[in-house]
């Protein structure tokens, strides 16, 4: 189990940048698969990227292919989602999960540690 806290929202223009992060405690961070999935209001929770724990396994939503970035610095007990071209749609609150696996999962019901979330608002 570790602890997660994610920060780094705000609002911003459409075709803005935006950079989370997502801090964990933990001696064994490293060896867990992290995740940023996302929800907006009326909607169901959403994949957006996903990181193994060495970063050799990665996988992002068809919706923010080319856009989105998710890297992590296992020594930092961070991981990121660096957002460019931002669109209205990416609108949000962004959520961080992690979980014991050596490969990056996709899917909500595969992680038990989710941090508070942080809001992002992309406007027109």
């Amino acid at each position: 189990q570790v602890q997660l806290v994610e920060s780094g929202g705000g609002l911003v223009q459409a075709g803005g940048s935006l950079r989370l992060s997502c801090a964990a405690s933990g001696r064994t961070f490293s060896t867990y698969a992290v995740a940023w999935f996302r929800q907006a209001p009326g909607n169901e929770r959403e994949f957006v990227a996903a990181v193994s724990w060495n970063s050799g396994n990665t996988y992002y939503a068809d919706s923010v292919k080319g856009r989105f970035t998710i890297s992590r610095v296992n020594a930092l007990n961070t991981v990121y989602l660096q957002m460019n071209s931002l669109k209205p749609e990416d609108t949000a609150v962004y959520y961080c999960a992690a979980s014991p696996s050596r490969v990056a999962l996709t899917t909500t019901r595969m992680y038990a540690d989710w941090g508070q979330g942080t809001q992002v608002t992309v406007s027109s």
